[in-house]
């Protein structure tokens, strides 16, 4: 187990810095939009524009940029400044790392609680007129997009423009707080994003969990507990949910390390200022440092989180061993 979990961090350390390589390639390289031309302005003087260069340290060549990027970013961890307003690259996407984790965590225990007991009683129940409504439903869910959903449901429920004002809507979350410092103002102005992000969730979890559920209870070894007089209860929970699960533990850590690494999307909609919305601005401005940070702690998470889910296959199935 040591010795997969070591190989697993080398090449973690590998992908990471292949990924800051494309992103930078794709940032510098290929034709895009000026970032000098952007801080500048429409009118700058030629002597404003070398002066810019000179200062972001983009008149050297591309792979002197990118070679000290990576030493500052491996001796120091140093994402560097931001193009547009000099702030440190790190101090910005730590700043809204709590927002984005509140998001992302509050959503996951949403559409755990929901998807998973009804993938269980749609399994048990597959074929009666509760499992084609919750089927169905889920499949509506899926099919709605997130943007849609948070917009319909601002209509509906924001206590500003909702029709029926139940929850707080876009822009409430704290400017200067997090779920540490103002936790009550944090949770009121979370709901309504948590349960949008986590129907989609919720749905796919719910189906997937159905189908991998009815296929092993159709196993032989189900088949014989059953013989052996075990209750139906435990044939389910014990020997059938504990193999059907399995494959939902991989998909939920896919999720989460995407969603720790910007819900781009649902923080747009609900103006959450978290990692997804600053990727999305600094995309905008072509501001390349800022891109490559968040792009790395995005990377970071998906990669770090299926290491953890691999580990945890030893433990949820006794057959798996590393």
């Amino acid at each position: 187990m040591l010795a997969f979990i070591i190989r697993r961090v080398l090449w973690m350390v590998v992908l990471l810095i292949i990924i800051s390589f494309i992103t930078f390639v794709i940032f510098s390289v290929l034709p895009s939009a000026n970032p000098v031309l952007l801080r500048a302005g429409r009118n700058a003087s030629p002597e404003l524009v070398r002066s810019i260069t000179k200062t972001l340290g983009l008149d050297k060549p591309w792979y002197v940029q990118y070679g000290k990027y990576m030493q500052h970013l491996v001796l120091h961890f140093d994402f560097g400044y931001s193009y547009q307003n000099n702030i440190s690259v790190r101090q910005e996407i730590f700043s809204r790392m709590p927002a984005t984790a509140t998001l992302a965590f509050g959503a996951m225990i949403i559409w755990l609680l929901i998807g998973i007991p009804v993938g269980i009683f749609s399994a048990v129940r597959r074929g009666t007129w509760a499992d084609k409504t919750a089927m169905g439903t889920a499949l509506v869910f899926i099919s709605a997009p997130v943007y849609w959903l948070g917009l319909v449901s601002l209509y509906l429920f924001s206590k500003d423009i909702g029709v029926f004002p139940i929850f707080d809507g876009q822009g409430t979350y704290p400017t200067s707080g997090n779920i540490f410092t103002e936790p009550v103002a944090v949770i009121q102005s979370l709901i309504l994003p948590w349960l949008v992000l986590a129907a989609s969730f919720a749905a796919i979890y719910a189906r997937f969990l159905r189908g991998n559920l009815t296929e092993v209870l159709g196993e032989d070894y189900i088949r014989t507990a059953r013989s052996k007089g075990l209750g139906e209860r435990r044939v389910v929970y014990k020997h059938g949910v504990r193999s059907a699960i399995t494959p939902i533990v991989t998909i939920l850590g896919l999720d989460l390390g995407i969603l720790l690494g910007g819900a781009i999307l649902t923080e747009t909609v609900f103006n959450i200022p978290g990692i997804g919305r600053l990727a999305f601005d600094s995309i905008q401005k072509s501001d390349l440092p800022v891109v490559q940070g968040t792009v790395l702690i995005g990377a970071f998470f998906i990669i770090f989180l299926n290491l953890i889910v691999d580990v945890a296959y030893a433990f949820l199935d006794p057959r798996v061993r590393y």
